[in-house]
């Protein structure tokens, strides 16, 4: 596990372009479906920061989707700035000139920090993007008793892989800001050495289908929700939680997947 457990995966600062060469991934894997807003990087601006030059990936996107011509202005934001419009200035048959003007933040982040047990891996990319799009602050991806070990050498857990869905889910959002993520794969260090500080000053809360307690609404302050795998934590796990200070709650009578019960609580909670 040393590869793989290191302390941030992907900080805030990160700068990163995916590779718009050959068009392929799971970013390209979305099809038809129009993108919300253009991302664009610094190695975009070829010219001057009011200009840009868009190949690959995100031009046949914008020639085939979008179907962008002259003049057409489209929804744009530069990862981790500003976003704004930038109106088609040139195509060429492997390229778009965009004239851009930056002149709005992104959506706010949720305050929230998203504790998750390790996903099955075939999930971990839509609960991945899902929770990048719905503003989640921080993304930590912890392993517990009942996460199999061959998830984390799961290729969807490589740096690329999971940029490429933090990138999709912001595209979704219109949002330019990546998460913090950080990858636990021991339980016990990380909620005896780090959670307590991670926890400080939130509001702790762990969901667990036999709680008594419901997920409150409306929370007017910083969260820190932990969500167990396929099956919940094992007792064990539940006292270690409650003993940084976590309170058990449920969303209902009804059981839910990890990847129904993440958008459920966050749309409760904010």
């Amino acid at each position: 596990m040393r590869g793989r457990g290191f302390q941030s995966l992907l900080p805030c600062s990160v700068s990163y372009e995916p590779d718009d060469s050959n068009g392929v991934g799971d970013i390209a894997a979305c099809g038809m479906v129009r993108l919300n807003l253009i991302l664009l990087f610094q190695d975009d601006f070829k010219r001057d920061q009011n200009h840009v030059h868009v190949e690959g990936r995100r031009f046949i996107h914008i020639l085939e989707v979008h179907r962008a011509s002259v003049g057409d202005e489209l929804c744009v934001g530069v990862l981790g700035g500003s976003i704004g419009t930038g109106t088609v200035t040139d195509l060429s048959q492997s390229a778009i000139e965009l004239e851009v003007r930056l002149d709005s933040m992104p959506p706010p982040k949720l305050p929230l920090t998203l504790i998750l047990a390790l996903p099955r891996p075939k999930f971990l990319r839509r609960i991945l993007r899902s929770a990048c799009a719905m503003g989640v602050r921080r993304i930590i991806l912890l392993n517990t008793f009942r996460v199999e070990k061959s998830y984390w050498q799961s290729p969807f857990l490589s740096n690329d892989s999971v940029k490429e869905q933090l990138l999709l889910g912001l595209e979704q959002a219109r949002d330019t800001i990546m998460p913090e993520m950080l990858l636990k794969p021991l339980f016990k260090p990380f909620v005896e050495d780090d959670l307590p500080g991670i926890a400080a000053g939130t509001l702790p809360l762990v969901a667990h289908p036999f709680a008594t307690r419901a997920c409150p609404r409306d929370v007017k302050q910083a969260v820190t929700l932990a969500i167990g795998p396929e099956g919940g934590f094992i007792p064990y796990e539940i006292e270690k939680l409650k003993a940084c200070g976590f309170q058990p709650v449920q969303t209902g009578d009804r059981i839910l997947s990890v990847e129904t019960a993440m958008p459920a609580l966050i749309s409760k909670l904010f």
